[in-house]
């Protein structure tokens, strides 16, 4: 993925638009983007390579809006998966080759930025124009991995769909619980985040 100047503000303004505002982290997951695609051999992830890409996000943050801006994957499309690790971390994965590299924001780079812009203030506007100018090896750090992605993870159709014993509501993709002989969805086998109320 060759990037020009105007192709990373062109992509800044598109997360951006899809987070709402510009912030550091917009910047950095334009620039974790980046590099990651780089890292895995994916050139055109919105275009040509679109089927190729699968991405796992590790922190619900903003950077996750420019990761799903730039990379064009999302939840509703199976190829981005969420695992909440707390991480300002993502692996980038090419399905046709298998290559996949997980990326970090490196922690020192938040205050690394006053060396760039000593004269800003506010420290979130400094990090906004550091992480912009920043070597790579400064702002991240990146690693290959092996990933075991299942079948029932892989972007397509539902590979299945069951109901649950208890609420009667229906589960895909192999989320069930199965207790014995019943089949149950997580929030009836394990509590779930919401509660019922008494009608």
């Amino acid at each position: 993925m060759s990037i020009s100047t105007t192709d990373f503000e062109r992509l800044l303004e598109e997360s951006a638009r899809v987070h709402g505002h510009l912030c550091p982290g917009q910047v950095l997951g334009v620039r974790m983007s980046i590099y990651g695609l780089n890292k895995v051999g994916i050139e055109e992830p919105r275009g040509r390579d679109r089927k190729k890409i699968y991405l796992v996000v590790e922190i619900d943050r903003c950077a996750t809006d420019a990761l799903q801006a730039v990379t064009g994957c999302s939840l509703g499309k199976r190829t981005m998966r969420f695992v909440d690790y707390g991480k300002m971390a993502a692996t980038f994965v090419n399905l046709d080759t298998g290559r996949a590299v997980r990326v970090v924001a490196r922690e020192e780079a938040r205050e690394k930025a006053r060396e760039y812009f000593p004269e800003i203030e506010n420290k979130y506007q400094c990090q906004l124009e550091a992480y912009r100018i920043m070597p790579d090896n400064e702002l991240l750090s990146s690693r290959e991995v092996e990933l075991d992605i299942q079948p029932q993870d892989m972007p397509g159709r539902p590979l299945s769909r069951v109901r649950c014993d208890t609420c009667g509501e229906y589960i895909q993709d192999m989320r069930e619980v199965r207790n014995n002989e019943s089949i149950l969805c997580r929030a009836c086998a394990e509590g779930g985040y919401y509660k019922i109320e008494d009608a």
